[in-house]
Formats: structure tokens, sequence, C-alpha cells
């Protein structure tokens, strides 16, 4: 099968389409044959070895030799001990644990996976697993008269997390760059602030704070906060999720604001609700784009830089 594979950590260009041996699924495990695959930051931070927590596992050099987690497509084969799927059904989820989406053929464990919705296509379904997760449970203590923020809001996440906390009733203010104002107003944000040119942290607090582009100090962030607001980042630098969960912590605490880091529940739980509302037509979902297999590179180079409205999609 073909696989785009890298053997250092690296820019774009470590990545190579190779011919490589079809996986064989474990006991619990399902092989799927990839319809679609979607381009998360975890792959641009697995690409390059960058936060220090993306060598997890593999410090020296990549764990796996292939990225891609945010998978969809239709079950060939199934592990001895696999009692919910069968050769055919089709299926998505997100396989963070083993990556390997950016291939023909990827080996994904049982509880990864769920049924894809038949409103859904495979590009679709394959964009909600993580960023869906992010965005739920980020958004999830979002009320009717809050002042919600969510920093990095033009992408993946925060294009969802936008639409989900608007559905909750809150004032909704999406912080990225310039040239994604105007899709984030047409996501419904009541507000919106070019991070070139305005620090959020500096304007009128706000009751919940989704940072996905954590790089603020944690004073600032406490600064962003109401009395009895909360801020959550997601990813970032490793000294400033130390900052945050430590420093942050503890001054959240003094002053009556709550600081942390959002620790994400991954699994079909966690992203089913997000299909079902856009299935509902609550929830659009964006792909900005689509690449081919050979062109994995460049899908990553392109979200990586801060590009993409919504999401991007790889498809074999």
């Amino acid at each position: 099968m073909k696989a785009v594979v890298y053997e250092r950590y690296g820019p774009p260009d470590v990545l190579k389409l190779r011919d490589v041996p079809v996986p064989v699924p474990g006991a619990h495990q399902v092989l799927v044959e990839v319809a679609a695959t979607s381009v998360n930051l975890s792959d641009w931070e697995g690409l390059r070895g960058t936060p220090l927590y993306a060598r997890i596992g593999g410090l020296r050099a990549p764990a796996r030799r292939v990225l891609g987690s945010d998978i969809a497509g239709r079950v060939t084969a199934v592990g001895s001990g696999v009692t919910r799927f069968r050769p055919g059904d089709e299926v998505y989820g997100d396989n963070l644990g083993l990556k390997g989406g950016f291939a023909e053929y990827a080996v994904v464990p049982e509880a990864a996976l769920t049924s894809k919705p038949a409103e859904l296509t495979f590009a679709e379904a394959s964009t909600l697993p993580q960023a869906g997760a992010i965005a739920l449970q980020g958004t999830a203590r979002a009320r009717r008269g809050q002042r919600v923020l969510v920093n990095g809001a033009g992408g993946g996440s925060g294009s969802l997390a936008v639409q989900l906390a608007r559905l909750s009733g809150a004032h909704v203010t999406g912080v990225d760059n310039a040239g994604k104002l105007d899709f984030l107003r047409d996501l419904g944000a009541d507000e919106v602030i070019d991070y070139r040119a305005q620090d959020f942290t500096r304007l009128e607090p706000y009751d919940l704070v989704l940072d996905l582009v954590a790089h603020r100090s944690a004073m600032a962030c406490r600064r962003a906060l109401t009395r009895g607001g909360r801020y959550l980042c997601v990813g970032g630098p490793v000294r400033t999720l130390l900052q945050v969960a430590t420093v942050g912590a503890v001054a959240g605490l003094l002053t009556g604001r709550r600081i942390g880091i959002l620790a994400v529940r991954p699994g079909p739980a966690s992203f089913e609700p997000v299909a079902q509302r856009c299935i509902d037509g609550d929830v659009r979902i964006h792909i900005d784009r689509t690449f081919p297999l050979g062109e994995v590179p460049q899908a990553l180079a392109y979200v990586g830089a801060g590009q993409a409205l919504g999401k991007v999609v790889v498809v074999p």
C-alpha cells in the first residue's frame, strides 16, 4: 500500500510517499481502508517534534512512521476479539495512539471507532473526532448571557467551538488573523479580533476563554477573566502549559478565577454529539480544501502556517 512516512522530525520535506506492507490488525483492532483523514495541529507538532510532548514515545525519532489520526473509511478486516464491526462497515474515529491515517490502510483500536452516519461524507466525518471532542468539552460550561472567547477560532476545533458556544446562547468573540475574521462572522461570532492588532487579554474580561493556541502568560490569562470566570487551554509550548498548570492555577484560585489545561477525553462519546449537531443542521463543517495522499507535506505546511479556514482533509 501507499503511505506517507517519515524517519526523523523536521519540516514537511522529510515526509516521503512510499510502498509499505499493509498492517495486520491485532485481536481488538480493525483494519480500515482509509477514505479520508483530516489534518490536525497534533500532526504538525508530531512532524516537527515540538512542543516536547509531541515526542512522547519517540524522543530521538518518531515512534509512529505514519502521521494522521482522524480517520474515516471502510472496515476490511477485524481482529479475533472485535465484536462491533465487520468488513464493509463505514466507520470513523480518532486514532491518536497509533496514527497511520496518511496511508491507504490503517489499523485502529475497535474502541476508537464508531459507525459513520450516512448523512455525512467520509471527508466530513474525518473532520470531527479530534476537533469535535475539543470543541464540545471546551465549551461545555458556556451558558446563555455569558461572554465567551475562542482564541484560534478559525481552525478546525475553533470553528466548531464558536458555533457550539453560540448555540448555548453565549455572546461569542473569535480571535484569529485578519484573513479569517469574515469566516468567523459567517460562523456566527458576535465579535471578532485580529490578534495582530489587539491583545484580547487587555479588553473586556470574559466568563470563559478557550485558548487553542496558548502562548500568553498565566497572569495575562487571569486578566482576561471575570471573577468566577474560567480559562482553558489546549496545546502550546511546554513552558506555557507548565506555567498555566502551576502559577496560573494558584493565582486563579486566589482571585476567584479558574485557570487550567483542558484534559480532552477522546473516543466516540466525545465527538458523536457534535456529529449529530451537524446532521441536525445546527453546526456546519467547513472543509477549506482537500489534498491527495502525495501532497500530505503541502497539507501539513498549510495547516502549520495557520492558513486553514476550518479543516483540511487528505483523500488517498
